[in-house]
């Protein structure tokens, strides 16, 4: 029996891209003809199966979920995953996690080759790159193939599945309307770009808090930061504007914010007010201790489990889909005034 390849090895013999393979297989018209009709016969010759599901009996189960989560660093995802594994383990089911790096073409790969370990169905935070490109194919071919899915935290409108999201846009405007109660007039954003779906929301909220306390808004004050790990754009940011407060889309860009602080003598909360998303270790741990919009990671994971689960031991039957929305808390701690 010829040894079966995955569509990793089919892109690299083939000096294309995994989407390319993808897309070919199932008779994208993005794709020519003739480079169809190449990736067809070479992935027949070489025995790739790209319907997994095709060979599993109706309605057997295999107790396995698959979870595809950017990255493991950010206290977020792990604690996403420790919710799902609960209610997995309660269940019967075993999880198998994947990450993408934020890299499109690792998604698809990582949903290929957990596909074909006969998984029952994915929960799944798609990668920055993913969003980026707009490009979904991945996620309504498993659909179509029969395998349930769930989203959360980055979910994508038009996919057709159950989602789990924070209450993203709300979190943001509850976090600069309590900057603003406790006395801060100039209150900057830093941010994610638009084109990841919770950096729309979180910027759309703090824009509408701003409205609502009749305060304008400034442009030069919304830094959208592509690259987390950049310290420049930050200092840049330091030296050109003038705030004294900033609401932070994630705990790392908070603690870039705490460390320019400390490095040009700004007193926390006095001078300078900051609130991060993710109550996660960085945030309790950090010197002053960062005030933080808690999006309750655990209970978005069970929530998840329940939602697959669920659809899955109904056998995948037609039902409405359903968006659930866990709220926010805002945890007071070191790094803004009290009211």
């Amino acid at each position: 029996m010829k040894k079966r390849i995955t569509i990793k090895q089919l892109a690299k013999e083939l000096n294309v891209s995994i989407s390319t393979v993808s897309k070919s297989l199932n008779n994208s018209k993005e794709i020519s003809e003739e480079t169809k009709e190449r990736i067809r016969a070479f992935a027949q010759v070489h025995n790739y199966k790209p319907n997994p599901i095709a060979l599993r009996l109706k309605n057997k189960r295999s107790q396995n979920i698959g979870v595809i989560i950017p990255e493991i660093a950010h206290d977020f995802f792990s604690t996403v995953v420790s919710g799902i594994e609960q209610v997995a383990y309660k269940k019967g089911y075993n999880i198998t996690v994947c990450f993408t790096n934020e890299q499109f073409d690792r998604e698809v790969q990582n949903m290929d080759t957990l596909a074909n370990t006969n998984i029952d169905g994915f929960i799944i935070a798609v990668s920055k790159e993913t969003q980026q490109l707009k490009d979904y194919h991945h996620l309504r071919e498993a659909i179509n193939q029969g395998f349930p899915i769930v989203l959360f935290d980055r979910i994508i409108d038009s996919i057709y599945c159950d989602k789990v999201i924070s209450d993203d846009a709300m979190a943001a405007y509850n976090a600069t309307n309590n900057l603003i109660e406790t006395g801060y007039r100039r209150i900057a954003l830093l941010t994610i770009p638009d084109y990841i779906s919770i950096g729309q929301l979180r910027t759309q909220g703090y824009k509408n808090a701003l409205n609502d306390a009749g305060y304008p808004i400034d442009d030069n004050l919304i830094l959208p930061v592509e690259d987390i790990h950049s310290d420049q754009i930050i200092i840049d940011f330091f030296d050109t504007r003038i705030f004294d407060a900033v609401v932070c889309a994630n705990e790392f860009l908070a603690l870039k914010v705490i460390r320019q602080a400390h490095d040009r003598g700004i007193k926390i909360p006095q001078q300078l007010g900051i609130i991060g998303f993710a109550d996660g270790f960085l945030a309790r741990n950090s010197y002053p201790k960062l005030t933080a919009i808690d999006q309750h990671p655990y209970e978005m994971g069970k929530t998840a489990a329940k939602l697959l689960i669920k659809t899955i031991e109904r056998n995948n039957e037609e039902k409405p889909f359903r968006t659930e929305i866990i709220k926010t808390t805002l945890i007071e701690r070191e790094t803004t005034r009290k009211l």
